[in-house]
C-alpha cells in the first residue's frame, strides 16, 4: 500500500516577493516574472504568475501581446481599462472577475484611466488621481492554440457573505457555479471577503496557493498571514482560515485568493 503523500506548507512572505518598480509601476511578484529569473521559483501547480500591481492614475501596459495563457485580473481597488485586439474592452473594478485566453495570440493593454468610473453607486467609483491595485495571475489552458477569449461578470452581491466564492474554473462540477470560465480543467480560483471572526474552509485539492490580499488572517497548519504573504499547499487541502487577528484592540479582517488545483506543469 502507497503512503500518503504528506501535507507540506510553503509559506512565501509578502516582503520576500521579486520586485520591479518603475515611475508609473510598483509590482510584487509571487514567481518569476520578466527579468526577474529563479529557476526554483517558476510555478506553483499550473499557476504561473500571481502579480500584486499597483498603477498610477493615466499610465499603465500599452498594448502587448500574449499566447496560450489564461489570464485572469482582479481589482483589490480603483478601476482598469482593458482592451484587446479580438475587439473587447471593459472597466475592470473590484467585484468585477475578468478572464483573458490569449490563445493563439492576442493583444491587449490595460490602464489606470481612473476617470472611467465604476458604476455611479458603486463603492468603488473612483478618483481621477486613485492609483489602481490588482492581481494578476496566469494559468496554463489545457491545450495550445484555441481562440482567444474574453469574459467578466460582476459578483459583488457574492462576496458579501464573506463566504469562498468560486470565481474562475474550468473544472467540470464548477462549470455551472463559478463566475467566469477557464480553459484549464484541473483548476478554480475562489475568493472570500471575510469579516473579523469569520471562517472559511479551503477547498480539499492536492495543490492550493493561498494568497492573502488585503488584511490579515490565519491559517491551519501556518498561524498568521498578513498582507501580501502566501502560502504554497502540497499534499491536501481542507484546512481552516480565520479572518481573527486584531490589531490595537480593533479585530480585522481579510480578503483572500486561493486557487485550487488537480494538477501541476509536466504531470
Amino acid at each position: 500500500m502507497t503512503a500518503p503523500t504528506p501535507v507540506t506548507f510553503d509559506v512565501r512572505r509578502a516582503g520576500d516577493r521579486l520586485h520591479t518598480r518603475i515611475d508609473w509601476l510598483d509590482s510584487h511578484h509571487s514567481f518569476s516574472f520578466g527579468h526577474h529569473y529563479d529557476p526554483d521559483n517558476t510555478h506553483h501547480g499550473v499557476l504561473m504568475v500571481n502579480n500584486d500591481d499597483v498603477v498610477s492614475p493615466g499610465q499603465g501596459f500599452d498594448t502587448h501581446p500574449h499566447r496560450d495563457m489564461e489570464i485572469v485580473t482582479w481589482v483589490l481597488s480603483g478601476s482598469l481599462v482593458h482592451q484587446d485586439s479580438e475587439g473587447h474592452s471593459g472597466v475592470i473594478y473590484p467585484g468585477l472577475a475578468q478572464r483573458m485566453s490569449a490563445g493563439t495570440g492576442i493583444l491587449h493593454s490595460e490602464k489606470n484611466d481612473s476617470w472611467r468610473l465604476a458604476p455611479a453607486d458603486s463603492p468603488y467609483a473612483a478618483r481621477h488621481s486613485d492609483p489602481v491595485r490588482f492581481i494578476q495571475m496566469w494559468v496554463v489552458p489545457d491545450e495550445a492554440g484555441i481562440d482567444p477569449g474574453y469574459e467578466q461578470l460582476e459578483i459583488d452581491a457574492e462576496l458579501e457573505s464573506g463566504a469562498l466564492v468560486p470565481v474562475a474554473s474550468g473544472m467540470p462540477d464548477h462549470r455551472d457555479h463559478a463566475a467566469i470560465r477557464i480553459r484549464n480543467r484541473h483548476a478554480a480560483m475562489h475568493v472570500a471577503r471575510m469579516r473579523p471572526g469569520q471562517i472559511v474552509h479551503l477547498p480539499d485539492a492536492p495543490l492550493l496557493h493561498v494568497f492573502v490580499a488585503r488584511g490579515m488572517v490565519s491559517m491551519e497548519g501556518v498561524g498568521p498571514l498578513d498582507e501580501g504573504d502566501a502560502v504554497r499547499v502540497t499534499g491536501a487541502g481542507g484546512q481552516l482560515v480565520a479572518a481573527d487577528r486584531h490589531v490595537d484592540g480593533d479585530a480585522v479582517g481579510g480578503e483572500i485568493i486561493v486557487w485550487q488545483m488537480h494538477a501541476r506543469i509536466g504531470g
